[in-house]
């Protein structure tokens, strides 16, 4: 199945695509975010909003409850003064009814009579008069006081008013309600001895409290409870426990404030505010999975966001894409036609932008191509002459041969020893030479072929010098190295150091091997060199003359080791003037 290529257009436009949809994607998810925000945030508020109206009902209910017993327990003049003064003719009876009556319209003005469940003045032996929403009973009195929790409230301090929820002490009605708010101070003007024997008692019921959250809309999550943690009034807490509210309540030092928080593994937010007087708390818990989100218009709103986000950005990408690839498209149109052969230069791809300069650039290329092929096809007409040239004044290697053997044989039957042994080493070293000079052979056979050069020299120059040969290990005779790298080391012992002294030398080659690499040293007595000359032996080809046998020279020596082998090998000279010169050849060691 052949593949389609992706041109980069294509590429551009899908990538263009991708960041389009990323930005999309992260814009609905930020307006997602904000629509959540912002509904919590007025959910939140209308929380606040509505704990605050629910506590400013309770408070004022609170405030008359207050006043109802600080009425009756400090304004002597509301009841037995009154009645007394006006009255001295009448029956204790009377007196008394008379009393009861003053204390029922006290307890109806204050609005919140329906919530008083009883109220009860009493003074020892002379006063017991009771009004309220329960039936009253004659032992009422003793009821109250034999409550476990009568003399603590009693005793309270006189600008203490905190409410909480205690046992139903009265003999009736105590399935009906089993549980009170009583608030209990004694008669300040009373004459008795003892506050236990002259108070006023008013305990509320909790009703007050569940009918004020009956008024809050349906479905919320609202709960009150006084200053012991005790709850007076709930709607919808089933889900939640109290213990861990109440806890929660210890940690929250402000009288009111709201908080995201996690509370029976649900999140919500939690609103809270504490009344200063009654000690009251009234908290409203709204958790987030049960905000008034809107789907449908999240949904519309998220997909509008990311529809219009799309288009407008494809809209937005191709025409970006379009004019940014114009002037690649021209580009390769044009390379197209330089590669079918025609490297005339197109004007039209050279615009001001960077795309440009690549335009100009590419023009600039193709003439030069034009005139690179040009020259290359002078240069191959030139090297076809030359290579003829060549071949008519090239003389066949063997017949060079097969002619010095003739000589050879021809000095053996005349008995000249010294023409045989020249002309069997020339033959040797021409041989080898004819080979090829970057083969790798063997230190064994590289010596052999040192050995014919040395021969000729030593006729040459009448046995100016000796050549002294060790070689460590013998196994060193197998090792490879690259043809011809120590006759020229030798040859230029001999011109550059024997031959100057103009006293007969030695010349001492020595093989060793040391951590796998193999070293060649050539050593010669000869005059010596300064470091100037050192440094220029390596580098300055043009010391190589027409007087050496393989035009090689020590530089193409390095050269060549180094390319074969790498720059960490090659030669190293050390000399001292009038004293030796040291050539060492460094290679791996390895066997051939």
């Amino acid at each position: 199945m052949k593949k389609i290529p992706i041109t980069f257009r294509k590429r551009l436009i899908l990538y263009n695509l991708l960041i389009i949809v990323c930005i999309a994607f992260t814009i609905s998810i930020y307006t997602y975010s904000s629509y959540k925000k912002e509904v919590i945030a007025n959910e939140t508020a209308s929380s606040v909003s509505r704990l605050h109206s629910l506590s400013f009902r309770l408070e004022m209910a609170c405030d008359e409850m207050i006043n109802i017993v600080q009425n009756c327990a400090g304004r002597k003049s509301l009841f037995l003064t009154s009645v007394l003064s006006g009255s001295e003719t009448r029956s204790n009876k009377q007196t008394g009814i008379y009393a009861s009556d003053v204390l029922k319209d006290l307890c109806a003005v204050s609005g919140y009579n329906q919530y008083i469940y009883k109220i009860t003045m009493y003074e020892e032996d002379s006063l017991f008069i009771q009004a309220g929403t329960s039936s009253g009973s004659y032992n009422d009195a003793d009821c109250l006081m034999a409550a476990p929790w009568f003399e603590e409230l009693l005793n309270k301090d006189m600008r203490e008013y905190t409410l909480t929820l205690k046992d139903n002490p009265f003999s009736v009605n105590t399935i009906a309600t089993p549980k009170l708010l009583p608030l209990i101070r004694p008669l300040q003007y009373s004459k008795k001895d003892l506050p236990t024997e002259a108070w006023v008692c008013l305990t509320v019921s909790p009703k007050l409290f569940r009918d004020a959250l009956e008024l809050l809309p349906e479905g919320k999550s609202v709960f009150v409870m006084t200053d012991d943690r005790s709850v007076v009034g709930s709607m919808n807490m089933e889900d939640f426990s109290m213990e861990e509210i109440g806890s929660r309540l210890d940690t929250l030092p402000a009288q009111k404030g709201h908080m995201r928080t996690k509370l029976s593994g649900l999140s919500c937010v939690f609103t809270w505010e504490r009344q200063p007087v009654s000690g009251l708390i009234l908290c409203e818990v709204l958790p987030l999975d049960q905000m008034p989100l809107n789907p449908r218009a999240i949904n519309a709103t998220i997909g509008l966001v990311f529809v219009s986000s799309i288009a407008i950005g494809f809209i937005l990408s191709l025409s970006f894409t379009r004019y940014l690839t114009r002037p690649i498209t021209r580009l390769t149109d044009h390379m197209e036609v330089i590669s079918s052969g025609d490297f005339r230069p197109n004007p039209d791809i050279e615009t001001d932008d960077e795309l440009g300069v690549i335009g100009r650039q590419i023009n600039r290329m193709s003439s030069h191509v034009s005139e690179l092929m040009e020259n290359r096809i002078r240069d191959e007409q030139e090297k076809l002459g030359l290579e003829i040239k060549m071949l008519q004044a090239q003389i066949n290697p063997h017949f060079l041969y097969n002619t010095l053997d003739s000589i050879k044989w021809i000095a053996t039957m005349q008995h000249n020893s010294g023409i045989v042994k020249v002309v069997s080493a020339l033959s040797s070293l021409l041989k080898n030479m004819a080979k090829g000079f970057n083969e790798k052979v063997t230190v064994r056979q590289e010596l052999d072929f040192l050995d014919s050069y040395v021969t000729i020299e030593k006729i040459r120059y009448i046995e100016l010098f000796d050549v002294d040969i060790s070689v460590e290990d013998p196994s060193l005779y197998n090792a490879g190295i690259i043809k011809l790298t120590l006759q020229p080391l030798v040859e230029n012992s001999i011109f550059s150091g024997i031959e100057p002294s103009g006293k007969p030398g030695l010349i001492q080659i020595h093989v060793f091997a040391r951590d796998q690499v193999l070293y060649i040293q050539v050593r010669d007595n000869g005059v010596g060199m300064s470091e100037e000359n050192i440094a220029r032996m390596l580098t300055d080809t043009s010391r190589v003359t027409k007087h050496y046998m393989s035009g090689i020279g020590l530089p193409n020596v390095d050269r060549r080791l180094k390319l074969v082998y790498g720059e960490e090998y090659g030669l190293h000279i050390e000399s001292q003037i009038g004293i030796y010169t040291c050539v060492t050849v460094s290679l791996p060691l390895e066997f051939v």
